[in-house]
């Protein structure tokens, strides 16, 4: 699958520890020109053919991914395989010239509907096509739960990984929701989804930017 977008911003990089409580540098602006970004590939479980889209906002600090089809369930007489749903999408991100780029946070949102003794766990890994290194963040929820939820990963601007200057990368994004019905009513179902009120969810990646040496 490949569907070329048009947009102003781009993406990528892993996370490490929450924002400092003490001032940080001077956050350079995002670069004026518009990029490409291509989805390379769309495969998994929570994010079928047709399932998924990329936005990215005007202002080049964040981009979207889109589903409409991602959702996690046990008990009721759901199948095992419907306990744990997951995507990883592929990006080839077109940077300006002569800038790199990182991702600052994701906020991740959905609803989940847990019965006592069920729990469900949200992941995202993140890594660059070639790099050895994997970043991972996990955000558990137990039930009784009944209500949207919303979870946030952050890197220091210290310790953002950057997108390597002059060298063209896929940016892999691996995300998964599972539940598990630990000591609930079996015949009782939990879930959970990542959506919105409109039935799709929004999984919101917060860009940085600086200039590559030399220019």
């Amino acid at each position: 699958m490949r569907a070329p977008i048009l947009v102003g911003g781009a993406v990528a990089a892993l996370f490490a520890s929450a924002l400092p409580a003490e001032a940080g540098p001077t956050i350079p602006d995002p670069p004026s020109d518009k990029i490409v970004i291509d989805i390379a590939t769309v495969n998994g479980s929570g994010c079928p053919l047709g399932t998924a889209a990329v936005a990215v906002s005007e202002d080049n600090t964040a981009f979207t991914v889109t589903y409409s089809d991602y959702l996690a369930q046990v008990g009721g007489g759901a199948p095992p395989t419907a306990a744990r749903k997951n995507c990883q999408l592929s990006l080839l991100v077109h940077v300006p010239g002569g800038f790199t780029y990182a991702i600052a946070s994701a906020d991740y949102r959905g609803y989940a509907s847990l019965q006592p003794g069920a729990r469900s766990i949200e992941k995202a890994s993140y890594y660059f096509q070639g790099s050895p290194n994997t970043e991972s963040r996990s955000h558990v929820f137990n039930g009784p739960y009944e209500d949207n939820w919303q979870a946030t990963d952050e890197t220091d601007w210290a310790q953002l990984v950057w997108a390597p200057c002059g060298v063209q990368r896929n940016f892999n994004i691996n995300t998964e929701i599972r539940v598990s019905a630990g000591t609930s009513d079996p015949s009782a179902t939990s879930y959970m989804t990542m959506d919105s009120t409109d039935g799709d969810i929004s999984t919101v990646y917060h860009l940085a930017w600086k200039e590559c040496p030399g220019t």
